[in-house]
């Protein structure tokens, strides 16, 4: 995705979803272009505060353990898109609202990426920091799917767009939820592994 349009989608997010509607990228350039990238920061991120601080944020873990739930953590993530794409077509349909797997992926694809960015601020060892800079971007990507919802299925009636907004965002805590859990049941499994891996 063309950076200047990521900047819109913050700053005028009607304006921005109507540029990157108008571009027409196909699935494959947003996967590739902006999901893996994007994507990336946060497990990249977790395993460098887990490296650089230690206990500070999570507990102490050798760097090839919290590797290898960076990777897990990762894979999971880019599981996680193109799944949302299909429940969020399902929910449309449910709405009567009738768009392509290519609209949906749109959505499912950006929608996320405030929360995406937010652990670029793990370089500084402050969990009440943090944990404000998620707040913010859960609310960030709350409003990237009110905005995006009109713009990429085209729907100009705002009660139907609402009742799409409330069900996708239903959707989409339940995903974070599922990633939070998934990264506790993984940590602890590693953490608890009986075996030291090679690079630890």
């Amino acid at each position: 995705m063309n950076p200047l349009n990521l900047f819109w989608l913050f700053t005028a997010p009607s304006k921005g979803w109507n540029r990157l509607v108008q571009s027409k990228p196909s699935i494959h350039q947003l996967y590739l272009l902006h999901v893996m990238p994007y994507a990336l920061i946060p497990p990249l991120m977790g395993y460098f505060a887990g490296v650089k601080f230690g206990g500070e944020f999570f507990p102490a873990m050798p760097p090839a353990k919290l590797l290898l739930i960076a990777v897990i953590f990762y894979v999971v993530e880019l599981v996680v898109v193109p799944v949302m794409a299909v429940i969020i077509r399902q929910l449309a349909e449910i709405a009567e609202i009738h768009p392509s797997y290519h609209e949906s992926f749109m959505l499912a694809a950006v929608a996320p990426t405030p929360l995406w960015l937010a652990p670029i601020f793990l370089v500084v060892p402050s969990v009440l920091l943090n944990l404000a800079v998620v707040s913010l971007a859960m609310m960030a990507a709350a409003g990237f799917i009110y905005y995006g919802i009109p713009s990429v299925f085209g729907i100009k009636e705002e009660g139907h767009a609402m009742l799409m907004f409330g069900a996708v965002l239903i959707a989409g805590v339940v995903a974070w939820g599922f990633l939070m859990v998934s990264t506790l049941v993984v940590w602890g499994s590693v953490q608890n592994l009986p075996v030291n891996l090679p690079l630890a």
